[in-house]
């Protein structure tokens, strides 16, 4: 798979969605889960989202044209040093995003490998599973631990979310690790 990737738009608001005309793959997760990273390494290119030591980096929806696919780079949710009144503001911003699931080909649910899911991570896993959206949980900044550290905690993460371990991908940023594991999910998504 050929990837050309570009930065389309931002949306503040409902209204500014884009309505996609090829399969959509949104990227969610926690404030400093490394979304931007991932984006960045797909893309085989450093700045084509903006990356930050600091959570709360991205505070709208920022779309990406990935030749075959659209790519929706949502909101951090959970902790990010920002009012609470901003922070109901991403998540309204998060809602009415999902709310669309009619747009929405597949989600990546980015969680750090090191971390167990936090409250956040699953009640987003719920929704997603209630609203029937297919998802997959991607397990980052894997170069962080030893291989076998890495299966331990993707089997730990796999049974916090009540998932297979088929539907956990470890992944870096960093290294390049698992992204071609993850461009294969990737071409599933769109040829479904």
């Amino acid at each position: 798979m050929r990837i050309e990737a570009t930065f389309v738009t931002s949306a503040a608001a409902e209204k500014q969605f884009l309505v996609p005309d090829k399969p959509m793959i949104a990227v969610c997760g926690k404030s400093n889960s490394g979304k931007s990273t991932l984006i960045n390494l797909l893309a085989g290119q450093k700045r084509l989202a903006k990356t930050g030591a600091a959570p709360g980096r991205t505070r709208l929806v920022n779309y990406f044209d990935f030749g075959d696919f659209l790519l929706a780079d949502l909101p951090g949710y959970g902790y990010a040093a920002v009012s609470k009144e901003e922070k109901a503001k991403w998540a309204r911003l998060l809602d009415c995003f999902l709310a669309a699931k009619e747009h929405i080909a597949h989600v990546f649910l980015l969680s750090d490998i090191r971390r167990d899911p936090s409250r956040d991570d699953l009640q987003m896993v719920a929704y997603l599973n209630y609203h029937i959206i297919p998802f997959t949980v991607i397990a980052t900044k894997c170069d962080k631990l030893s291989r076998m550290k890495q299966k331990e905690r993707l089997k730990a993460i796999a049974n916090a979310y009540g998932l297979g371990m088929g539907n956990v991908f470890a992944v870096s940023g960093l290294s390049g690790e698992g992204k071609d594991e993850l461009l294969k999910q990737i071409e599933k998504v769109i040829e479904n």
